[in-house]
């Protein structure tokens, strides 16, 4: 199989029982910024579906190292305490008060045709969020996250899907 050199950043070449396959890369480019606002310094904001439900207002946020919900998730979803986990090591927040959570909960977030369980830890505290996705979530999904072309690139089967952020949803 040849491939030309314009198309080989596009491409990773991985074998399939003896033979090359051509694979789409995760990346990254200007056309992915068409339908944004350039310049902008919005936080990467994407609507997910959460134990069934839509969920707007989910940061995606890859420097963080815990999946957070907020009181507005957890009431929306109807969790009720037994439906907790005990959870007793604090955390710090963006504002580097510490945090003293609630508790945890796993629950399943839908992406494309993927199903990832994902342990949120609860917290009482305000946020213009209603959760945070972390690392551990992005690498559950083996997504790539780009806050400048506000999306998250994933593989599904022979393809790369994406989750787009919302400019107008960050603003609010």
């Amino acid at each position: 199989m040849s491939v030309s050199s314009s198309h080989t950043e596009d491409l990773v070449l991985k074998p399939k029982r003896g033979k090359m396959q051509a694979r789409p890369a995760l990346s990254f480019s200007d056309e992915d910024k068409v339908g944004t606002y350039q310049p902008h310094d919005e936080a990467l904001m994407v609507t997910l579906q959460i134990r069934g439900y839509d969920v707007r207002r989910v940061l995606v946020d890859q420097s963080s190292g815990a999946e957070i919900m907020y009181p507005d998730l957890y009431k929306g979803l109807k969790l009720k305490p037994e439906d907790l986990v005990s959870y007793d090591s604090p955390l710090v927040g963006f504002d580097r008060n510490t945090i003293i959570p609630r508790d945890m909960i796993r629950l399943p977030i839908w992406v494309g045709t993927k199903v990832v369980e994902v342990n949120f830890i609860v917290v009482d505290a305000y946020s213009p969020y209603t959760a945070i996705l972390a690392k551990l979530w992005l690498h559950a999904i083996e997504a790539v996250s780009s806050t400048l072309h506000l999306k998250v690139k994933f593989p599904s089967g022979d393809y790369i899907k994406e989750l787009i952020g919302s400019q107008t949803m960050a603003r609010q």
